[in-house]
């Protein structure tokens, strides 16, 4: 289980987050959704232990996060944003670098990363330097790096961006198969379509403020069973405009 208790951020005179309350129970997929800017990302940050909040507490499984950095990072598979780190590695390189962090054995780490290479095609370019991969290659190895030891909480910052299509399909039915086992995929998406089809539970976040923590199910059903997209836009953006782009 993953909790946020009042978790506040400020960066000099912006209030990234406020006071952000919300928990996510093994074998959910939770999406937080939101605008760029919206918190998303420094809620992530914070939980990854990138980041410390300005206020408030995060718990894993009953752990004090501040207090059990590292036994909580083990649990923890995490896709940053950005796949621009570590570029003048081989992806080879990079995968056992994060087999020796999470301590995982030669067979374990074998096994793994054949069944990974072979899901994400990514067997012709393993030895290749990931500074000359185009986005989508990147990000594939990072979600592979992510993954590679199963841990208990992937944690997802717009996964599926630069992904083709196949990739795509692959990884949210792994999401799937991953909280099926009562495990925790907690993922961000300006995605709405992806929201729809695989989260159990969302949070839609604007300027760093929950406005909206459940299911789609019930979202909807308090709308009129409206689409996510529009209940979505009227929440946290404006309201469709015809397709010119006038106002009546």
């Amino acid at each position: 289980m993953i909790e946020f208790k009042q978790v506040s951020k400020v960066y000099g005179t912006k209030q990234a987050l406020r006071d952000v309350s919300f928990t996510i129970q093994p074998g959910e997929i939770f999406g937080l959704i939101g605008h760029n800017g919206a918190g998303k990302s420094t809620a992530i940050k914070s939980l990854v232990s990138i980041i410390n909040p300005t206020r408030g507490e995060i718990w894993v499984d009953g752990e004090k996060l501040d207090q059990n950095r590292l036994e909580i990072k083990k649990k923890i598979g995490y896709v940053p944003d950005s796949p621009d780190m570590f570029l003048r590695l081989s992806a080879t390189e990079y995968w056992n670098l994060m087999a020796s962090a999470y301590e995982l054995s030669d067979e374990e780490m074998t096994q793994r990363l054949t069944y990974l290479l072979d899901l994400f095609d990514m067997k012709e370019n393993q030895y290749g330097i990931i500074s000359s991969f185009s986005h989508g290659m990147r990000q594939k190895t990072f979600i592979i790096g992510a993954i590679l030891s199963n841990p208990d909480i992937w944690i997802l910052d717009e996964p599926m961006t630069g992904l083709d299509p196949q990739a795509a399909f692959d990884l949210k039915e792994m999401m799937k198969e991953h909280a099926a086992k009562g495990k925790i995929v907690l993922f961000s998406t300006h995605a709405l379509e992806v929201a729809q089809q695989i989260c159990n539970h969302i949070a839609i976040l604007k300027k760093g403020e929950i406005l909206y923590d459940g299911t789609i199910e019930d979202l909807q059903a308090e709308n009129e069973n409206q689409s996510l997209e529009s209940i979505y836009l009227k929440m946290a953006g404006r309201e469709a405009q015809s397709a010119t782009g006038g106002v009546e």
